[in-house]
């Protein structure tokens, strides 16, 4: 089983892709893990491979939000409050992060390992970064990636309760998005339905 989907990606928006081409539905076992329901994931028997690699798919696109954020809040380029959004906004992720993991492991997988801190800074070109609204726009850039991507593998997904799982994500994505874009001046979308197209 690949736990580096890395490799076979260079950038994030390829990662994207990949998460939601790998996807299909994953098994009652971990449906009911990343549910918080281990108690009836008890006794289901399933091979969980697939499981497995597709949550490694998505705990690699929260090691690149929380990666993202520390380089925004590292970069000086930040100020108040901007600066604590950011460190909120990483947080979230950071329990995203938290709960994939949790599930991976208990369905015996490895989950896959954060890259060093240079390796997001070279792939997410932090090099040219130069104020506030750069960092802001990068962020803005990787949450609406991470809204389409978990709101793109919600009919995928045959069990309500991962399915209200993968709504959670994107309504945290989007309401990240929504306030990185504010901040920014930016107009909100017009368009109704314009986030999972």
């Amino acid at each position: 089983m690949n736990t580096n989907f890395f490799a076979d990606s260079s950038t994030p928006l390829a990662s994207r892709r990949g998460f939601l081409g790998t996807t299909g539905t994953l098994s009652a076992v971990a449906v009911a893990m990343l549910a918080g329901k281990d108690s009836l994931a008890q006794g289901m028997g399933s091979d969980t491979s697939k499981d497995v690699s597709i949550l490694n798919i998505a705990l690699g696109l929260e090691h690149e939000a929380i990666n993202a954020y520390q380089l925004g809040a590292g970069s000086g380029l930040l100020q108040k409050p901007v600066l604590d959004v950011a460190v909120l906004f990483q947080s979230q992720h950071k329990a995203h992060r938290d709960a994939l993991i949790a599930t991976i492991q208990k369905l015996g997988g490895k989950p896959v390992a954060e890259r060093t801190l240079q390796v997001y800074a070279e792939s997410l070109k932090a090099s040219t970064l130069k104020n506030q609204n750069d960092v802001l726009m990068l962020a803005a850039r990787l949450e609406l990636g991470a809204t389409n991507a978990y709101l793109g593998v919600i009919p995928a997904f045959g069990n309500r309760d991962l399915a209200k799982v993968a709504g959670r994500l994107a309504a945290d994505e989007t309401m990240h998005y929504t306030a990185l874009i504010s901040v920014l001046g930016q107009p909100l979308p017009t368009s109704a339905l314009s986030f999972g197209a």
